[in-house]
């Protein structure tokens, strides 16, 4: 199928359908990378959408792919930078494997405003099933810098700064260079 024709589609059924939604709806149709996701997300009072799903998928240490409802999405995960598998950053490999170790086969939940990088991927959190905030617990752990160019939640400021005081991770490297540095 062209393009043309699933944009039409999508559209197509956007107006047809017979569900009223408000803007103080709690439920609402989300549409990622041009389908509408056949179940509801839920929207919590702070305008963000949460997405429970599955985690399939590890890219990298920033990045993950989820099942939602038949649906692979792929995540980036807000507020931090990982170091870069491509190109063989020191610490790629570790940081992808730490990601994994925290979510990979579990059931999440995603928080997410509902925007997108440059590459498609929708930007948002990962909390695990013990309720774990995944991108701090990178921070954290020392195997993501927080991506203060994109990001100015200060909690992540004070997690990098612990980490690298403790020497935890990549801090165990002198001359740690950052992954916007290294692409």
């Amino acid at each position: 199928m062209n393009k043309k024709i699933a944009v039409f589609l999508v559209i197509f059924i956007i107006f047809s359908c017979e569900r009223n939604y408000t803007a103080n709806s709690e439920k609402f149709p989300v549409v990622i990378e041009s389908k509408i996701i056949p179940e509801e997300a839920t929207k919590s009072d702070d305008g963000k959408i949460n997405l429970e799903a599955k985690i399939i998928g590890i890219v990298d240490g920033d990045t993950a792919d989820i099942l939602y409802h038949k649906l692979q999405i792929r995540i980036r995960l807000e507020h931090i930078d990982a170091p870069e598998k491509r190109g063989k950053q020191a610490y790629g490999n570790a940081a992808k494997k730490v990601l994994s170790d925290l979510c990979f086969g579990q059931m999440v939940t995603i928080t997410s405003t509902g925007e997108f990088d440059r590459y498609g991927r929708l930007i948002g959190e990962i909390f695990n099933e013990e309720g774990v905030n995944v991108n701090k617990e990178m921070v954290r752990l020392g195997y993501a810098w927080h991506f203060k160019k994109y990001s100015d939640d200060i909690s992540y400021d004070k997690l990098e700064k612990e980490a690298r005081e403790q020497r935890k991770g990549l801090w165990q490297e002198k001359n740690a260079i950052a992954p916007w540095d290294f692409r």
